[in-house]
C-alpha cells in the first residue's frame, strides 16, 4: 500500500477543501466515553457508520471523513501516531475511555478484529463480547498492538485506550447486513457498559 499523501492535519488541510473532499463529524455528550473513526466515510467505510452507533445517544462520536468515493486510502488517510486534526484531539484529550475504529486488509484473517490499545480491560471485555456474537477478535499476536503513547486511541485522560482493526472482508458484510451491524455495535456498547458500571462499583 503506497504511504500517506499527508502527515499531518495542517499539510492535509492546505491541500484538501473542508466540506468537498474531508469532513469532520463531532458530537459532544459531555460523556466520559468517546468513540472516534479517524479515517472514516469514504476512506475505511463503514467505520464512521459504526462509531456513530456505537456511541448512540449516550457517548461523543468524532468521525474524520473521505467525502469522495473512488480515491485512494492513502490520499485522506493520517496515521494514528500523527493524527491531530484539533477538533478530534480536543474531544479525546477529555476522555476517560476512546475507542478507534479503523478499517484493515484481511491479510490472512478475513474475519478477525484486531484490538490493540493499552487499555488491556476494555481490549478483553470487548473481545468477550464480540466472542459471544459469533465475531472472532484477537487481542495480541497480530500487526497493530497500538501501544505507543502517541496512539490517537491513547490519547484520553487515562493515557489509554482501544483500537479495532476490522477486516475488509467483515467490514463489507457489516455494510450488507443491519443485524450483523448492530450486532456489532452493541456488542461495542455492553463492553462499555461493563467497564462504566466497574468503575462506579469501585468509587462506592
Amino acid at each position: 500500500m503506497p504511504s500517506d499523501r499527508y502527515s499531518n492535519y495542517a499539510d492535509l488541510m492546505a491541500n484538501e477543501r473542508e466540506g468537498i473532499d474531508y469532513g469532520i463529524v463531532s458530537v459532544d455528550r459531555h460523556s466520559p466515553v468517546t468513540i472516534i473513526a479517524p479515517h472514516g466515510g469514504q476512506i475505511e467505510p463503514p467505520t464512521s457508520a459504526l462509531a456513530l452507533a456505537i456511541a448512540a445517544d449516550d457517548y461523543n462520536a468524532y468521525c474524520f471523513e473521505g467525502l469522495r468515493a473512488g480515491r485512494q486510502h492513502h490520499e485522506l488517510h493520517i496515521t494514528s501516531h500523527s493524527f491531530d486534526e484539533p477538533i478530534g484531539c480536543e474531544l479525546i484529550a477529555k476522555s476517560d475511555i476512546v475507542i478507534a475504529l479503523h478499517g484493515r486488509r484481511d491479510r490472512e484473517e478475513p474475519e478477525s478484529v484486531w484490538i490493540g490499545g493499552l487499555d488491556s480491560g476494555l481490549c478483553y471485555g470487548i473481545a468477550s463480547y464480540l466472542a459471544r456474537a459469533g465475531l472472532p477478535a484477537a487481542t495480541e499476536g497480530h500487526e497493530f498492538p497500538a501501544l505507543g503513547l502517541a496512539n490517537i486511541c491513547n490519547r484520553g485522560r487515562r493515557k489509554k485506550g482501544v483500537q479495532l482493526e476490522i477486516p475488509q472482508r467483515l467490514r463489507n458484510m457489516l455494510s450488507e447486513d443491519v443485524a450483523a451491524f448492530n450486532q456489532f455495535a452493541n456488542a461495542i456498547r455492553s463492553s462499555i457498559g461493563d467497564a462504566l458500571q466497574a468503575e462506579a462499583n469501585a468509587d462506592k
